[in-house]
């Protein structure tokens, strides 16, 4: 059963639905940012700020929120190992079976024709790095359910409801793969942006 997510998103549409859901299950919410302030006004009681979980305030400019090991140490190990689980207790590290994050928008606004500066500004580095550990974890374990789209949400939802607050395996391996398409694309789009940039010079 779903216990806890950690949901970190730009694109902050169709949250409600999916974060009253949550809440109709109990589930412990770890967020950070525009994201945990908008969980917050949908009123989910069980909301934990990334800062406070991990015990190391977010810099200026959100650069540094979730790189940190109680964050993908949370994604990455498995109470189920022994050693991972006493590495776990020892460092306070708490499991998440659930990751909800959709990247900043770099595609768009490259499309809009931004100059380097603002296109590197774009570039984000936690979410990849957390879609990347949920999914890993998802193939290794079979446990961690990794969600990149809003369009995914109804789909989690109707999983969530129809299982009893769990994601069936099948549902997390397809989950996993789409993530690993979504932060291949991700790279292309930076790199062929960066392509292009070269061409002017």
């Amino acid at each position: 059963m779903i216990k806890r997510a950690l949901i970190s998103v730009s694109d902050k549409s169709g949250l409600e639905d999916l974060v009253r859901t949550l809440g109709g299950f109990g589930v412990d919410i770890v967020s950070s940012g525009g994201t945990a302030k908008k969980i917050k006004e949908l009123g989910h009681a069980k909301l934990t700020e990334v800062s406070d979980y991990t015990g190391h305030p977010e810099s200026p400019g959100g650069l540094l929120k979730t790189l940190h090991p109680r964050v993908h140490g949370g994604l990455l190990l498995s109470r189920d190992l022994p050693d991972h689980r006493a590495f776990m207790d020892k460092h306070g590290i708490k499991p998440f079976e659930l990751v909800i994050v959709n990247l900043y928008p770099f595609e768009v606004t490259v499309a809009k024709g931004a100059e380097l500066l603002e296109a590197a500004e774009n570039i984000d580095i936690g979410g990849p790095t957390m879609i990347r550990s949920a999914a890993k974890a998802a193939l290794l374990y079979g446990k961690v359910a990794v969600v990149t789209d809003p369009q995914q949400y109804p789909m989690i939802i109707k999983a969530l409801k129809d299982n009893n607050g769990e994601v069936p395996k099948k549902l997390v391996r397809e989950l996993a793969e789409a993530a690993f398409r979504r932060t291949s694309a991700y790279d292309s789009a930076i790199t062929s942006f960066l392509e292009e940039e070269a061409k002017k010079k």
